[in-house]
């Protein structure tokens, strides 16, 4: 962040908040003063509540940060104890820590040895005003792929909003790859992104390519209809070397 000509990068410690005639100044323990704001978020993060729960006791290794480390199939170091859910540190959302019990279940008592959770292409949404959603990866990390990628975006008011001018900006954006254009990443802010991320997510889950979504006939007028009707890409070259570094 930038503020009056004050560079702030990630890890600088707040020494003081004070309430002034400008707006609010955040003072750091580096000696900047950042002023003007009209609020502040303070977001302190989260740790597993492990700690009392006196797992070395049976062997089962903790982590200093309280994680309890796992393997695909929510095995600990012991066998026989097993973790699910945010203590494992593997994407921290209800839904996923339901699935991960369920499959655990099933593996157990109903025989199927090989059900275990999917981590990758969990779709995720942050429910600010407007809404923020998305799945799969991000264009740095397909970068990665070491394929060629069609980067497809689009930014536009929504019909309702249209006449009167006073609704928020949706913005989307689709990261497909190779040559057939198979979908790697999908994300959106806007208003309703977040109900429409969900149908989308089956269709990247499941191997979709940007041809599909050209052969779906769009909703009119939604803005989930811009996403089967995107046509101008932005081409990024592969980048083998990425592949062999990463």
């Amino acid at each position: 962040m930038r503020q009056q000509g004050i560079e702030l990068n990630l890890g600088v410690e707040v020494n003081s908040l004070e309430q002034r005639e400008d707006g609010i100044c955040v003072a750091t323990k580096q000696g900047a003063q950042c002023t003007g704001f009209d609020s502040v978020i303070w977001a302190i993060g989260r740790r597993p509540n492990t700690a009392s729960l006196n797992v070395e006791l049976a062997g089962v290794k903790r982590l200093d940060n309280g994680l309890i480390p796992t393997d695909d199939y929510q095995n600990t170091n012991v066998d026989g104890i097993y973790a699910i859910g945010d203590i494992t540190g593997k994407a921290a959302l209800t839904p996923v820590a339901i699935a991960a019990g369920r499959r655990l279940a099933e593996r157990l008592f109903s025989g199927q040895d090989e059900r275990k959770v999917d981590y990758a292409n969990i779709p995720s949404v942050v429910f600010t005003h407007p809404p923020i959603g998305s799945v799969g990866l991000t264009e740095t990390q397909a970068r990665r792929l070491g394929e060629e990628l069609k980067i497809y975006e689009t930014s536009f008011t929504p019909m309702r909003y249209a006449l009167n001018q006073q609704g928020s900006t949706t913005a989307m954006k689709l990261i497909c790859a190779g040559q057939q254009e198979r979908i790697v990443g999908i994300h959106l802010i806007g208003e309703g992104v977040d109900e429409m991320l969900q149908g989308f997510a089956v269709a990247l889950k499941m191997g979709a390519t940007k041809a599909d979504l050209d052969n779906t006939i769009a909703i009119h007028p939604v803005s989930a209809e811009e996403l089967v009707t995107l046509k101008e890409a932005r081409i990024v070259a592969a980048e083998p070397e990425l592949k062999l570094a990463s």
